[in-house]
């Protein structure tokens, strides 16, 4: 008869299984930071709320899937083509579309970009279709090992890149002359046009930036969820859930909304059904707008 591992006490199994889906809730949160993150960036520089965030980040999935299906490129790697494209698409946008509405009523900016994401979500249904698509990676079954951690291979993937373009971004803001030029519109438009800042081409190049964060972001996702067109509306309403958790136009708060709000979904899908676990994001949002309408990062006005 063989004798076996004496069985694991139950506790220790529940400490575990709640240890492992709270760090896949916490990579899930980083490329949900990533996305509130380009939110975040086009609303703290250009005052512009982009409705169409959500559709703009599940075209770039849909080209993630386009790529992998015709040239089998992985989606890691697509999401530098995916990303250029999602920011030369961004700049014409602020450019062409936007930069004409800056100075208009914020209703009008409102139904400009509520617009924008109508076309773009009817423009996938006639392209692809209702149906879900997916992508499926030679090591979409894998994973690693760290005691008593099991981490799935593409989460860890996809949250190491997230904060590796986070990084980049924070570091283009922190050091880089154009990054500090932005940053100057930002705190003061009036001042910036006066020293003679090209302000209207630096909001388009700032939703050229928030638009590759989508692009990236999207081909992370995608390693992760099935996209369908209505994911897009779905994938709006929790990028504005994390920018005011974490603190609207904070890229740090972006970054800590999307931690906290991927884990608090995969711990509570412990507890609830999946369908029902986006209700935990929207307790913790009504907490915050009561305790600190301000954010957990932002700051006062």
């Amino acid at each position: 008869m063989l004798i076996g591992h004496p069985p694991r006490p139950a506790i220790a199994m529940t400490f575990d299984l709640v240890l492992n889906v709270a760090a896949a809730g916490i990579l899930t949160g980083l490329v949900y930071g990533l996305m509130a993150l380009g939110l975040s960036v086009i609303f703290g520089v250009t005052r512009i709320v982009n409705f169409a965030h959500g559709e703009m980040m599940t075209a770039a999935m849909y080209g993630a899937v386009l790529l992998f299906a015709t040239v089998k490129l992985d989606p890691l790697l697509a999401a530098i083509p995916i990303g250029a494209a999602l920011a030369v698409f961004g700049y014409a946008l602020q450019s062409a579309v936007i930069n004409p509405f800056i100075d208009r009523p914020e209703h009008s900016q409102f139904m400009l970009m509520v617009a924008v994401a109508i076309v773009l979500v009817n423009g996938l249904l006639m392209i692809f279709g209702p149906n879900a698509q997916n992508v499926m990676v030679g090591y979409a079954f894998d994973s690693y090992q760290l005691g008593p951690l099991l981490i799935d291979a593409t989460r860890a993937y996809a949250g190491a890149a997230a904060l590796l373009v986070a990084g980049l971004l924070f570091a283009f803001f922190r050091f880089a002359r154009l990054g500090k030029a932005i940053r100057a519109c930002a705190d003061n438009q009036f001042g910036a046009a006066v020293v003679g800042l090209p302000v209207k081409r630096l909001y388009a190049l700032t939703f050229a930036l928030g638009s590759a964060c989508l692009g990236v972001a999207g081909c992370l996702l995608v390693l992760m969820i099935d996209v369908s067109p209505p994911l897009g509306p779905a994938m709006t309403l929790l990028a504005f859930v994390i920018v005011i958790v974490g603190g609207l136009g904070s890229m740090t708060g972006a970054l800590v909304g999307g931690v906290l709000i991927g884990l608090s979904e995969a711990l509570a899908g412990l507890v609830v059904p999946p369908s029902a676990k986006s209700m935990v994001s929207f307790a913790i949002l009504i907490l915050v707008l009561l305790f600190r309408p301000q954010g957990l990062v932002g700051r006062r006005a």
